[in-house]
């Protein structure tokens, strides 16, 4: 045993202090741990919550696994392989809930730091823990207690991808990306048992305004800046430039094929 310098404390306050915390901002930075791997830290009110940037955020392998998750989902394999059912005690839902609350706290924090592809990891993982719990126990208060927070991680994973997307310059496929997560977050409520929810949802209301922010900024194609000049010239009264214009525009137009005057025969 070494005895501790007794110049070497213990107390957090030189580093609290000289990393403030500031009410209704998510204060994130990314350090180099003593081990040499990356670490991902969390100012919260009362301190700093410090996370394993892969694997189990704290860095914990339960039954020798990445998670607790990975943990069940092998046994639930292992008795289905047998013919068994594999059901999940209410100690153990509340443990893989308490789980996924540390993967909660690190897909915000990759998120701040822009890691989307860790968010849509952790998201995709959390989603993943709500769909087994619901198949490995007949208590509908334990899935649900789970399944209420389907709703945001699906607007979390869906801001993550699309995010991606739009640092590509692929509009496109972004705005897909975020009406694939509007319409399963409606999904899931109208396949609930509180469809009106639907309605209410924040997440849904959040995602139609950001669709509609990702279409503003789209740039326009080259079909469609020719479409405007062509209304422009038409309302100038240009009728010939006009013309010009919606001949060009029919020859971008993907062309229809022609129909054949006789019927097919087989």
């Amino acid at each position: 045993m070494f005895d501790v310098p007794s110049e070497m404390s213990l107390d957090l306050n030189t580093i609290l202090k000289d990393w403030p915390h500031e009410n209704g901002n998510v204060k994130v930075r990314k350090i180099t741990g003593l081990d040499g791997r990356e670490k991902l830290q969390l100012r919260v009110d009362l301190g700093v919550l410090q996370m394993e940037v892969t694997g189990r955020p704290d860095g914990e392998h339960p039954h020798n696994c990445e998670s607790l998750l990975e943990y069940h989902q092998r046994r639930a394999v292992r008795a289905a392989g047998k013919g068994e059912d594999y059901e999940l005690t209410p100690e153990e839902c509340a443990e893989l809930q308490q789980e996924g609350i540390q993967y909660y706290h690190r897909y915000l924090s990759l998120f701040q730091v822009n890691d989307f592809a860790g968010v849509v990891r952790d998201t995709q993982r959390n989603l993943d823990l709500f769909t087994f719990v619901t198949e490995h126990t007949d208590r509908e208060e334990l899935s649900w207690s789970l399944q209420q927070f389907r709703p945001y991680v699906l607007m979390m994973n869906t801001r993550a991808k699309a995010s991606i997307f739009l640092g590509q310059g692929k509009f496109g496929e972004a705005m897909a990306e975020i009406e694939r997560g509007r319409d399963a977050i409606a999904n899931f409520f109208h396949h609930s048992n509180f469809p009106e929810l639907a309605s209410k949802s924040s997440e849904i209301a959040f995602l139609d305004e950001w669709l509609e922010e990702v279409k503003a900024k789209r740039p326009l194609s080259k079909l469609e800046i020719m479409q405007r000049e062509m209304e422009t010239a038409i309302a100038s009264e240009l009728y010939e430039r006009a013309a010009e214009l919606r001949d060009a525009i029919n020859l971008l137009k993907p062309q229809k094929p022609a129909q054949s005057s006789h019927g097919s025969r087989e």
